[in-house]
């Protein structure tokens, strides 16, 4: 049984000029798999029992489904990709033709029933605890020298720590990382997120 298409989804996939054949191909598949149909983060998502399974986005050079959970799935063809170092969880399958997507429709059912049955059965990533994440030297002596600094981070969320973390320590130049730091310090004195 096919569930039904959700109005707010059909709004977005109105509006997507790259990848309209190829999202309306993967929206089919999710569906099929009775996932019920929302709109999270701007993007189709699709959830059981109101946990997130997958979701669809597209970029310039490609467009994906995404496994929320892709970390546990066993790929055994080989296809997720995790998008960058830091990611923990999530996998993506990349897609830059319906013809692709439809040469594997069989697999990404597979997938997302593996997905469903991981969530099932209650399991969940071991993600990397913030503690584990490096602090670049640069950071490292503003909170050896500001105590102030330092205290505001430690009451942070841990989620918070860990994105400040990420966008200094992706500077490759200290130069940069430093002007990031500078340009974050009023932020994290205010208890606020990179995104604040």
């Amino acid at each position: 049984m096919t569930k039904s298409k959700n109005p707010k989804v059909d709004a977005v996939l109105n509006r997507e000029t790259n990848w309209q054949e190829e999202f309306a191909e993967l929206r089919s598949i999710a569906l099929e798999c009775e996932l019920t149909e929302e709109l999270k983060w701007g993007v189709p998502c699709y959830t059981f029992q109101n946990s997130n399974i997958v979701l669809i986005h597209g970029f310039k050079a490609y467009c994906a489904m995404l496994f929320i959970q892709g970390a546990l799935l066993k790929d055994d063809k080989n296809i997720l990709i995790r998008q960058t170092e830091n990611v923990q969880s999530a996998r993506q399958v990349r897609f830059t033709s319906l013809s692709e997507i439809t040469g594997m429709r069989a697999v990404l059912k597979d997938y997302i029933q593996e997905a469903i049955e991981i969530q099932k059965a209650g399991l969940k990533v071991d993600f990397k605890k913030t503690k584990e994440f490096a602090v670049p030297e640069e950071f490292q002596i503003k909170l050896d020298n500001m105590p102030a600094l330092k205290t505001a981070f430690e009451e942070l969320t841990p989620g918070r720590q860990r994105g400040y973390l990420l966008h200094f320590s992706s500077a490759k130049q200290s130069k940069t990382r430093e002007a990031r730091i500078e340009k974050a310090m009023p932020k994290i004195l205010e208890g606020k997120g990179l995104d604040d």
